[in-house]
């Protein structure tokens, strides 16, 4: 049951337990209601039923009971005063008896009880008739025949009449105690399940009490005894739990706890054991430390006789480069002015090459004006032949016409052939112009860039020069702060002393914990060798 409410959260196991015994504590309280509301059915219909029957027989059995010795007086007695004194009250008697008599009757229910009842009306109308017949003798003067007749029929018959009237009153007593042993009956059983209720209750409730409270109790256990354990120092535990409610929750937060605790235990150990170590290191690298500042001192002299030779150079090489500035910025004029000739011969390339163009359209104009002749001419001479000997002057004019016409055409022909030569060549010289201006260009371009250059390279001496200057500064600064070094250093030899037992007290610290399955690798770092005062300054 326990595993049970473990992934329960404890808010529902309280609310579920409180829950179970206010309902079994409602289940009994409806069932004791249930038989107290049966004992109260079964005593009022006790009381409204054999005891209210048993209460008018019993006032049925008094009157008769009562007439039995009033007839028997008023029968033996001689005197007619006592049947005078007796006339009214046997008269009530009488109706009263009627009365009871109805009523009991609508009361008859069962078998037995109409058996009875018959039987008692069938011997109280016997004696009511012996009674009359007796009373009628005792009127008419026969008394010793009625006193005979009343020791020998009337008495007995009276006595078999009560007796009938007892049986019937017994009957109802009897059915009396049956409710009562009925009614005891039912309060026992009631006690029993009452008894029996509050044992299940009691039971119930001290298992579901138990199992509540093992469930909450046994993690809370758990977690004290786990929070001792690392307030001893034990981080060796480790915690199994599969319960998912707050008091699981809280497990699992010890045990995140614990690992964490145990975690940073082993790496304070590996801190500690590096510290002292690098303690160890730091303290023989103060040593080397103090030599290497007495022979920076001297270095740094050196230094600085050094750096003032490197000054006058370095202004030397200022001078220079503001001389070589000068002559570039000279160099840069030529070469624009240069480009500025270039350019214009690249215009006036263009122009012989328009030209040349022109010059080509208008012999090609030529050459067709001879073509058109000569077919002109050629006309004229089949005309002329057609005409014969009239026409021959004509052919020989044509003739001559057609030869001027070809040789025009020939010439037109070579002076575009000279003329398409002068174009490429005009071409070629301006492809070899525009080369020319590009190059210019890229020269008058790259004097420019010179020019920038040696102009940062003469700014760059001048900083450099001032910087150098600087750096005399800085070397005194660095000679006067070497000085300062070593006191330094000796003040670091006696800090990594004092880091170094602060280390090992804090070591001896975090030893009093135990932790699970530390690896030695982890726990006792291997010792580094000290690093020499050569390979620390590379």
């Amino acid at each position: 049951m326990i595993e049970l409410f473990s992934n329960i959260s404890v808010k529902r196991r309280l609310v579920f337990g409180f829950a179970s015994i206010l309902l079994l504590s409602l289940i009994a309280i409806v069932v004791s209601i249930a038989r107290l509301n049966g004992v109260a059915a079964a005593t009022r219909t006790m009381i409204d039923e054999p005891m209210a029957t048993e209460r008018i027989l019993q006032d049925w059995y008094r009157n008769m009971f009562a007439a039995v010795p009033r007839a028997t007086s008023i029968i033996v007695s001689n005197d007619p005063g006592v049947a005078e004194f007796f006339a009214a009250t046997a008269k009530a008697s009488a109706a009263a008896s009627e009365g009871l008599q109805k009523e009991v009757e609508a009361r008859m229910d069962t078998d037995v009880e109409k058996k009875l009842f018959a039987e008692l009306g069938a011997r109280r109308k016997d004696f009511l008739g012996t009674r009359d017949t007796i009373m009628a003798l005792k009127k008419e003067g026969k008394s010793d025949e009625a006193r005979q007749m009343l020791r020998e029929i009337y008495t007995p018959k009276s006595v078999v009449y009560l007796a009938a009237a007892a049986a019937l009153l017994g009957e109802q007593r009897r059915q009396i105690d049956e409710a009562g042993q009925h009614i005891e009956q039912i309060n026992v059983a009631s006690r029993n399940l009452m008894i029996a209720l509050g044992v299940t209750i009691l039971l119930l409730g001290s298992t579901l009490a138990i199992a509540l409270g093992r469930s909450i109790v046994q993690p809370l256990e758990r977690a004290v005894a786990l929070a001792r354990r690392v307030a001893a120092g034990d981080l060796t535990s480790r915690v199994e739990n599969r319960a998912r409610d707050e008091t699981g929750q809280l497990l699992d937060a010890l045990g995140e706890m614990n690992g964490s605790l145990s975690q940073l235990v082993g790496d304070v150990r590996l801190s500690t054991d590096t510290i002292t170590v690098a303690a160890q290191e730091i303290a023989s690298g103060n040593a080397d430390l103090s030599a290497r500042t007495e022979a920076q001192a001297g270095a740094l002299e050196e230094t600085a006789s050094s750096m003032e030779e490197l000054t006058s150079t370095v202004r030397q090489n200022a001078d220079n480069a503001r001389h070589a500035n000068e002559l570039v910025v000279t160099a840069s004029g030529i070469a624009v002015r240069g480009g500025a000739v270039v350019g214009k011969v690249v215009e006036t390339m263009g122009s012989i090459k328009a030209s040349s163009g022109k010059i080509v359209d208008i012999i090609g104009v030529i050459d067709g004006i001879a073509f058109q002749t000569n077919i002109l001419a050629l006309n004229a001479a089949v005309e002329a032949a057609r005409a014969g000997e009239q026409g021959r002057g004509f052919a020989v004019v044509a003739s001559e016409v057609r030869n001027l016409a070809q040789r025009s055409a020939s010439a037109a022909k070579e002076i575009k052939t000279l003329i398409n030569d002068s174009v490429d060549k005009v071409d070629e010289g301006g492809r070899l112009v525009d080369h020319a201006g590009q190059t210019m260009s890229e020269v008058v371009e790259s004097v420019r860039k010179v020019a920038e250059i040696m102009g940062e390279i003469t700014l760059a001496s001048e900083q450099q020069s001032e910087g150098i200057e600087q750096v005399n500064m800085a070397i005194g600064q660095m000679d006067e702060m070497t000085q300062q070094n070593a006191a330094l250093v000796e003040q670091a030899a006696a800090a990594a002393a004092s880091m170094r037992e602060q280390a090992q007290a804090l070591l001896g610290q975090v030893g009093r914990f135990t932790v699970a399955d530390t690896p030695a690798a982890l726990l006792a770092p291997a010792r580094r060798a000290p690093v020499s005062a050569a390979n620390r300054l590379r």
